[in-house]
């Protein structure tokens, strides 16, 4: 048997692993590259008795660009939070 967990982070909602036999590679694939799948932490494929981390692969061929941490708009980030803490300080 082979099948593949992905695990998507929500952040603070927590993470989903989407664990689904019937899905193969291609369709992997096809919602990483559509979108479907987003903020990925691992894909991981199982096959028999083994685990191997594919998610370098997976996303290299659905074509996601890599965004290094220097791109990351910390601006944006800080304005959320900002904004998050207002948001709890009404309640």
């Amino acid at each position: 048997m082979q099948y593949f967990v992905v695990m998507i982070d929500y952040g603070r909602r927590g993470r989903e692993a989407v664990v689904d036999p019937e899905i193969t590679r291609r369709e992997v694939v096809s919602r990483v590259a559509s979108g479907e799948y987003q903020n990925i932490s691992f894909i991981h494929e199982i096959a028999e008795n083994t685990v191997e981390d594919v998610t370098e692969a997976i996303l290299g061929e659905a074509a996601l660009p890599q965004i290094p941490p220097e791109e990351v708009d910390l601006q944006a980030i800080r304005l959320d939070h900002a904004h998050d803490l207002r948001k709890h300080e009404r309640t």
